[in-house]
């Protein structure tokens, strides 16, 4: 008889967990939101053309964490949660790696806000919620999935289906989802989605990968 010894088992939870405090802080925030805040207090976190030309600027960073509905922020964390982990993982697991994440997360999420309040310039629609810096995890991770680990070229045959599907799926969601009461801030997606996937590279690159 030869003694077997059993494989080591695998841990059950692997995500990192930069990749999973995102969608814990967007769920903390909706719990204020849905429980204590004001309608008052949430439309001032909300992004808005008319907000930005007054310069309240902060509300680029802080319409990222409120949402309009428990639906809104389910699909959110999700999302979050299933994008996250690739981008954290390339990173790295040190301080300077975890703090490249939450500022990648930030900068997408920037950009994406400007992708939105630039074509509605002069209006005062209000737009809430994570989506747009999540799509620039999204667009970092079809890079990195399709790379195994680094990013593929930002050309690449599949890097560059992806992106066409996602910018043209968004942008019919958001042209004609009205007729079915789905309104979602497309431009915002597609920013972040392009604005992940161009600067996942340098991003690292400055986090001190080689």
């Amino acid at each position: 008889m030869i003694p077997l010894t059993p494989p080591p088992r695998e841990p059950l939870f692997r995500a990192p967990w930069p990749a999973v405090a995102i969608p814990a802080v967007l769920v903390a925030v909706y719990l204020w939101q849905w429980g204590l805040a004001t309608e008052t207090q949430v439309f001032a976190l909300a992004l808005s053309p008319q907000g930005i030309a007054e310069g309240r600027y902060q509300i680029l960073i802080s319409y990222l964490f409120v949402h309009g509905s428990w639906a809104h922020l389910g699909m959110n964390a999700v999302a979050a949660f299933a994008f996250g982990p690739p981008v954290a993982r390339y990173f790295g697991s040190g301080a300077r790696g975890t703090l490249s994440y939450f500022a990648f997360f930030l900068i997408c999420g920037i950009l994406s806000g400007l992708g939105y309040v630039i074509p509605h310039w002069g209006g005062d629609e209000l737009a809430v919620g994570a989506s747009g810096a999540i799509s620039g995890l999204w667009g970092a991770a079809s890079r990195l999935l399709i790379g195994r680990g680094e990013p593929a070229p930002l050309f690449h045959r599949m890097v560059v289906i992806q992106g066409i599907v996602f910018i043209v799926t968004n942008v019919a969601v958001g042209l004609l989802g009205g007729l079915a009461a789905l309104n979602i801030a497309w431009e915002a997606h597609v920013t972040g989605y392009l604005v992940g996937a161009v600067l996942i590279g340098l991003a690292g690159r400055l986090a001190g990968r080689t």
